[in-house]
């Protein structure tokens, strides 16, 4: 026995990839080993307490691990092995379709690394909402929807300019602006072009029925710098 502890204890290390505890993992490697035993001699061989082995023995028998033969005493043997690894293939496969899905809805929470699509007018004004609830500094807003976006917006707007965010619009000339903001008057304006801290933006079409969304701040910058040429190209300040 002494010979095989040391080959038990490595592959109990292994087992608890299977999400075994310690004495599981001890004591499944340990009935292995024997092929069939009784708590005490699994105890015995797998160095866990002997009065933990039947609650032990009772938990692998509950996961699939092992089985309890008939009569008495009470004895012990391991699943078959195909089934035990049929079990945690199928297992696996159920966690990683889990995953899957899991990954297919992160683009709507704003994952970091993509640009994702929104559709539907109130969801487009929902996230432009939340980019002004979001900003720490400034926000810049290109946009020939001004009335829409001044009304429906209103109280975001308001919160962030208390929070001493600065407001930039670039809009259409003789559009009526919120207070306390910083207007650029531009012609021929078709999208809007919303960007929040150098960190997010979003790019909405001309109806604001759908919008290109992203909190990658490599492709917020992009966007910001158009903004800028916007202003920059033949600008009037009011």
């Amino acid at each position: 026995m002494e010979a095989n502890s040391e080959h038990i204890m490595k592959t109990a290390d292994m087992l608890k990839i299977l999400g075994l505890s310690s004495y599981e993992a001890q004591a499944f490697a340990a009935l292995v080993y024997h092929g069939v035993a009784n708590a005490d001699t699994i105890a015995d061989t797998a160095g866990i307490p002997r009065t933990s082995a039947y609650k032990v023995m009772e938990s692998l028998v509950n996961r699939g691990f092992a089985r309890e033969t008939e009569g008495r005493p009470r004895m012990f043997k391991p699943e078959e092995m195909s089934t035990i690894r049929e079990n945690f293939i199928n297992d696996v496969n159920k966690l990683f379709d889990e995953l899957r899905e899991l990954q297919d809805v992160l683009p709507s929470k704003g994952d970091p690394q993509l640009v994702f699509t929104i559709y539907g007018r109130s969801k487009v004004m929902k996230k432009m909402a939340e980019m002004f609830d979001l900003t720490e500094k400034e926000i810049m807003i290109a946009t020939p929807k001004i009335r829409e976006i001044r009304t429906e917006l209103k109280k975001n707007i308001e919160n962030a300019l208390k929070r001493g965010v600065k407001v930039i619009f670039i809009t259409p000339p003789n559009k009526r602006v919120p207070q306390n903001t910083e207007v650029y008057r531009k012609d021929g304006l078709i999208a809007t072009d919303v960007t929040s801290d150098d960190s997010r933006a979003l790019l909405a079409g001309a109806d604001l029925d759908a919008c290109g969304y992203t909190d990658n701040p490599v492709l917020s910058l992009h966007v910001l710098q158009f903004i800028h040429m916007m202003i920059n190209n033949d600008e009037i300040k009011m």
